[in-house]
């Protein structure tokens, strides 16, 4: 069971990886979400995934395509937000795909907020040297979206069917 469960490490390293990245620059490097496809490709073969259940993962993975490209061309995310979305939706399929949407939301909004809210105020001393805190701190600029599609991720995938099929 335990080997089964290590299958989703890559899984977890990539988006802790993705959030940090996201977070210290505002990007998420285009190896990132290419990672967690072929990752996924190598989850579904070693686990014996049934292709019907591969072609749902897939179907939510063009799905997760379609709406990230559609909020990225209405302003409201970045490229690689829309990309780590996509790639994330791939691993959960069309099953766990609205628990998914709905937790990494409530998170993004959160992000929002706090963000929001933490930048009416001046930085503190210790924090104006650096340069990646200043720039999260910056009124004009956006919001690492890619902080709350990896949280939101992270909170639902032990309870997405995938996961509990493999670790059950």
């Amino acid at each position: 069971m335990l080997g089964s469960v290590l299958l989703f490490a890559p899984f977890v390293l990539l988006l802790l990886l993705a959030a940090g990245w996201d977070l210290a620059s505002f990007t998420i490097p285009n190896f990132i979400p290419a990672v967690l496809l072929v990752a996924f490709f190598v989850f579904a073969i070693s686990a014996d995934m049934a292709p019907g259940l591969a072609l749902s993962h897939a179907a939510a993975g063009g799905l997760g395509l379609l709406a990230g490209f559609g909020l990225f061309a209405l302003g409201y995310i970045g490229g690689g937000d829309a990309k780590l979305f996509a790639c994330v939706a791939v691993w959960f399929g069309l099953h766990d795909l609205p628990e998914y949407v709905l937790t990494a939301s409530l998170f993004g909004g959160a992000l929002t907020l706090i963000l929001l809210a933490l930048r009416r105020y001046p930085l503190p001393a210790f924090a104006c040297g650096r340069e990646w805190i200043a720039r999260l701190h910056a009124p004009d600029s956006g919001i690492p979206y890619g902080v709350a599609l990896s949280v939101g991720a992270l909170t639902v995938l032990q309870h997405t069917q995938v996961f509990q099929a493999i670790a059950g």
